[in-house]
């Protein structure tokens, strides 16, 4: 995953996420779900705007798929 690099026991963010934009040790730190950085509030927003489209999308493919099941 971008951004994120293990180093024995730390956890060293060295690039956001998204755009891959170096981050700065001088510089806020947007993080997301814990251990995922981004550079800006707006990388992070549109990561989280993305991962919403999908939960949805798989969401949506799961329902279709258990009614086309049901009736059969």
């Amino acid at each position: 995953e971008p951004g994120l690099q293990l180093h024995g026991p730390e956890l060293e963010l060295d690039a956001c996420a998204l755009c891959t934009k170096p981050l700065q040790s001088n510089s806020d730190i947007f993080m997301y779900k814990g251990d995922t950085p981004f550079c800006s509030e707006d990388c992070r927003y549109e990561q989280m705007h993305f991962d919403a489209a999908m939960a949805r999308h798989k969401s949506n493919t799961v329902d279709r798929d258990e009614w086309d099941m049901a009736s059969c």
